[in-house]
């Protein structure tokens, strides 16, 4: 999958510079260029791929346990959400930012929605690739970023906000 011009990053509509490989393609590991992101089973396999330079994209069905070692030096990880119904790629957001403590950029991929950018920011997520086919026409980013702040307070602990409200107010 070629990258898009634009993503959502920490709010705000950025140029990407990150190429996010396509899974379902033979990918040559001899020709694969700085800033991009490949599937994990073949940075797992091509030790060469192991370095700063290289994000992983993860399938919502991964067991996070096999790659929690190797976390540290991964700057991008792109989950990808094969339906916008799918909720397996929230939880594993968290994971990563809570059980895990990944600092790095989490950036939600494939069948998202406008709807969605609030939940997925509380879940971990700090950026957002949209996919145009799975969006009526071109995404309007700007317009999109706005739902980030939707809701200016949430009573629960998440990712964004591990405090509860109650203690927020104390």
């Amino acid at each position: 999958m070629p990258a898009n011009s634009h993503i959502i990053k920490d709010g705000e509509v950025v140029s990407d510079s990150w190429t996010l490989l396509d899974q379902s393609e033979q990918i040559d590991t001899t020709n694969i260029a700085s800033q991009s992101i490949v599937p994990l089973a073949l940075w797992q396999t091509e030790p060469s791929l192991q370095r700063d330079d290289i994000g992983i994209a993860l399938t919502n069905d991964i067991d996070l346990t096999a790659i929690t070692d190797d976390l540290t030096s991964v700057p991008v990880i792109a989950i990808d959400f094969p339906t916008f119904m799918d909720g397996r790629g929230f939880s594993l957001a968290r994971l990563l930012r809570e059980r895990y403590g990944y600092k790095g950029e989490i950036r939600a991929v494939g069948y998202i929605i406008r709807d969605q950018l609030c939940s997925l920011k509380r879940c971990g997520f700090n950026a957002f690739s949209f996919d145009a086919k799975n969006i009526s026409g071109e995404p309007d980013l700007k317009t999109m970023a706005t739902s980030l702040t939707d809701f200016t307070d949430s009573y629960q602990t998440s990712a964004d906000t591990p405090t509860p409200l109650f203690r927020r107010r104390a």
